[in-house]
């Protein structure tokens, strides 16, 4: 199986996951679980996405940032989908301060939308 193929399978393993806790009665069980699916889930698609970008577009890319914006440019995301993954990356940079309980409940609230934008952006790249 190619890189690009296995990353994108990895991608949406991780992303059934997440779906499923997200699935779940709310405790603080399944919301600190989430937001952990939420992190790893994050890593295997921006991962997915930038060996995309290498081997479709020649894009070398290092950074998630780098990344979702090379994926605007390469026509995978669009305008709205881009801001939304930009805030979702922020989003992710966030979670090791969940300690703090307003904010692990803040981006709890926001991770039923993160999920949708990482599933549409798993199926653009596996097209």
């Amino acid at each position: 199986m190619d890189r690009l193929k296995d990353r994108l399978l990895t991608a949406q393993r991780a992303l059934r996951t997440l779906q499923e806790v997200l699935a779940a009665p709310f405790s603080e069980v399944t919301r600190d679980s989430a937001i952990l699916r939420f992190i790893y889930t994050f890593e295997t698609v921006w991962k997915a996405a930038q060996l995309y970008l290498a081997d479709k577009h020649a894009v070398e890319a290092g950074s998630p940032v780098a990344v979702i914006r090379g994926c605007w440019q390469a026509g995978v995301l669009d305008e709205r989908q881009t801001e939304a993954a930009l805030k979702m990356a922020k989003d992710r940079n966030l979670t090791v301060h969940t300690y703090h309980e307003e904010l692990a409940v803040e981006l709890y609230g926001r991770l039923c939308a993160h999920a949708s934008l990482l599933s549409a952006w798993l199926d653009r790249l596996g097209r």
